[in-house]
């Protein structure tokens, strides 16, 4: 019998191809699995996340999962054991033992996604990892009304990218759509069931458009009618991007 642990991981992903392994390439849930294996001497330690990200991505609080053959006597110490080793741009914030049938994916009922830009021709150095931006004027009330149109139930295709993989459903409800404004930064706070490929990043790249008065707000009816991949919808850069949170 094995046990079961879930943990709360926040990453900078600068530096990282993406969450998912791969050969050749330094990703995210390699590197957990990789330290992993070597603090509990076990053949092969398989993490389990809530989804993928894709390279450049950061996470404040992605969820994943593992088991282990042997138990942890004090699942403190072990986090703590966990950061000292792994490079400080993962970090394993929470940590608890969990049954057998939680999983960090199915078990999922929502997300939050937030992507942030910077709306000025100057970034300052410390936020130009974490940050799109944008030298042109973005009109945020035209934003926020392009935003609305997109909240509820909707076929999604329209604004993910192709991931040449079939998928069978590509509807997905949208509960909450926000913009904010704070000074030269802009947030797009958008929770929902569940998100398809670079999704996220085509809805950000709509809004830009629509801010920079490229693209009517109701654009929006449009292109999900149409159900269509076209060029209205371009994927933002990477580095903008943050999985928020994860609800069960």
């Amino acid at each position: 019998m094995s046990t079961r642990y879930k943990i709360k991981v926040s990453y900078d992903g600068t530096n990282y191809s993406g969450w998912q392994v791969q050969p050749n390439h330094r990703t995210v849930q390699g590197e957990l699995e990789r330290f992993l294996q070597e603090m509990t001497c076990q053949k092969r330690v398989r993490v389990e996340s809530s989804g993928r990200t894709d390279t450049g991505v950061h996470a404040r609080a992605q969820v994943a999962h593992f088991d282990l053959k042997e138990p942890i006597k004090n699942v403190k110490y072990f986090q703590r054991g966990l950061n000292a080793q792994i490079d400080r741009d993962i970090r394993i914030t929470a940590m608890e033992q969990v049954s057998s049938d939680f999983h960090a994916r199915f078990s999922a009922v929502g997300k939050e996604y937030r992507y942030f830009i910077y709306n000025g021709l100057i970034v300052p150095p410390t936020k130009r990892l974490y940050r799109l931006q944008e030298g042109r004027p973005l009109d945020v009330e035209r934003m926020r009304e392009a935003a609305a149109y997109l909240v509820g139930t909707h076929d999604f295709a329209p604004f993910a990218a192709n991931r040449k993989v079939p998928i069978k459903d590509t509807v997905r409800t949208i509960h909450s759509f926000y913009v904010r404004k704070h000074g030269a930064d802009i947030t797009l706070e958008v929770q929902g069931n569940g998100f398809l490929y670079k999704m996220v990043r085509g809805l950000a790249g709509f809004l830009i458009h629509v801010g920079i008065g490229r693209l009517e707000p109701e654009a929006a009816v449009d292109i999900l009618e149409h159900r269509k991949r076209t060029a209205k919808v371009q994927t933002a850069q990477p580095q903008g991007l943050f999985l928020w949170k994860v609800f069960y």
